[in-house]
């Protein structure tokens, strides 16, 4: 073994990124096949490594894990695992995901998921869109109280701009593919948001929940920020 990662040959785990970036390596499990996300996890377990996080996979590969020796909790609505669970302390600070749609549910759960594992605070706030804009108005109060809000959406995503106007926080877009045909998978969404006309606004990749929730967890850690 390397002292800097071990190499299983189709995987070589990295143990200095938490060193270099604030959280450990995390696993993408969409590609792989549940084979190699154990021997992963097995390797990272005689490592010691804590919530470990493993991104988009089926309720069936998760307890093929858990039939297989590896401590995990499984969270369906965001497709996520958790393995090796260790407490982080006292949650801090407050981040918001709000949502346009219930359609969107599936984002925003991969976004509180991961923040909540990285320990921060999370509100949630559903199906808010534009549509019907009382809705989002009647939860002002929430949204400025937010040190950082992920804004998921999918259509033609206008969610994040008017969440931009009415906030002083930081903004965090996520595009989702929902829409119908001219949504073109998300792209129109993607689009709307990198052009959103309201300050303050950044935008990750389509239905990137894991990203939206990695960066709010920087920016609600910063130090100085209130």
């Amino acid at each position: 073994m390397n002292e800097a990662y071990s190499d299983l040959g189709y995987a070589k785990i990295d143990y200095q990124r938490k060193e270099r970036q604030g959280i450990g390596e995390v696993i993408y499990g969409g590609s792989k096949t549940r084979e190699q996300v154990l021997g992963i996890l097995k390797n990272m377990q005689e490592h010691d490594s804590k919530n470990v996080l493993v991104t988009r996979i089926s309720q069936d590969v998760a307890d093929f894990l858990f039939n297989n020796g590896i401590e995990i909790n499984y969270y369906p609505e965001a497709k996520i695992g958790v393995a090796f669970s260790e407490s982080t302390g006292i949650p801090v600070g407050n981040i918001v995901v709000a949502s346009a749609g219930t359609s969107d549910l599936a984002v925003c759960e991969e976004a509180c998921v991961t923040a909540e594992t990285l320990g921060n605070n999370v509100v949630r706030l559903y199906d808010v869109g534009v549509a019907g804009l009382h809705r989002l108005l009647s939860k002002v109060d929430i949204l400025r109280e937010a040190r950082v809000i992920i804004v998921v959406a999918g259509m033609e995503g206008a969610l994040a701009s008017v969440i931009g106007g009415l906030v002083s926080c930081p903004i965090i877009a996520v595009p989702t593919s929902v829409g119908y045909g001219a949504n073109f998978g998300g792209l129109s969404a993607l689009l709307s948001m990198l052009n959103s006309c309201a300050a303050g606004v950044s935008v990750v990749n389509i239905d990137n929940g894991f990203g939206a929730g990695v960066l709010a967890d920087r920016i609600n850690k910063m130090k100085g920020l209130s």
